[in-house]
């Protein structure tokens, strides 16, 4: 079983990109629960939604508390939360950053991070920073735990249909060509 959290700040679209990528994972066979995270939260808050897939039934319907990636869809939310709290060893970081990797400070649980300078094509494609689209692509690119076309569906499936679709799948495409991958060389326990 793979867990997911991803992180971002209410009104950015956390949850609808837990809701797109479950649809993706679906159409690949795979069984999902989608877990998003409703509250107090207010546009800007720091917001989770939640996603566990597998090739089997899956029967935990709790939140992730011991995540295997960690989706980021924020540049700013790292220092409201932590964001990497409970991280399994090897786990995936997915991160909407214009710093290099040198530059930030991370789990020592995380052997793959994944970078996207998102908020800077969100304002090219939409005028503001909403990141949710890109950040599945570059999720796909850093995990390869779903594909593009299946994402790329998905977001056709999606509240997108006539309003933005075309904006969301080039922000999709974007995301995913323009997210660096690196591997982090680290000892983990066996």
């Amino acid at each position: 079983m793979v867990e997911i959290r991803i992180h971002g700040r209410g009104g950015q679209g956390a949850v609808l990109a837990g809701g797109i990528l479950a649809n993706a994972l679906v159409q690949e066979g795979k069984h999902v629960i989608a877990i998003p995270s409703f509250g107090f939260e207010r546009r800007g808050a720091p917001v989770a939604s939640y996603l566990r897939f597998d090739e089997h039934p899956i029967r935990q319907m709790t939140n992730i508390y011991h995540p295997d990636c960690v989706l980021c869809i924020d540049p700013t939310v790292g220092r409201a939360t932590n964001i990497f709290d409970g991280v399994r060893d090897r786990a995936v970081w997915i991160q909407t950053s214009a710093k290099p990797l040198g530059e930030l400070e991370f789990s020592d649980q995380v052997a793959i991070v994944g970078l996207c300078d998102a908020v800077s094509i969100a304002l090219d494609i939409f005028g503001r920073s909403i990141t949710n689209t890109i950040m599945l692509g570059a999720f796909a690119q850093a995990t390869g735990l779903v594909s593009l076309d299946a994402l790329r569906s998905a977001i056709e499936e999606s509240d997108f249909r006539d309003a933005g679709l075309r904006q969301n799948l080039e922000a999709l495409e974007l995301g995913y060509i323009e997210t660096t991958v690196h591997v982090i060389q680290r000892k983990f326990a066996a």
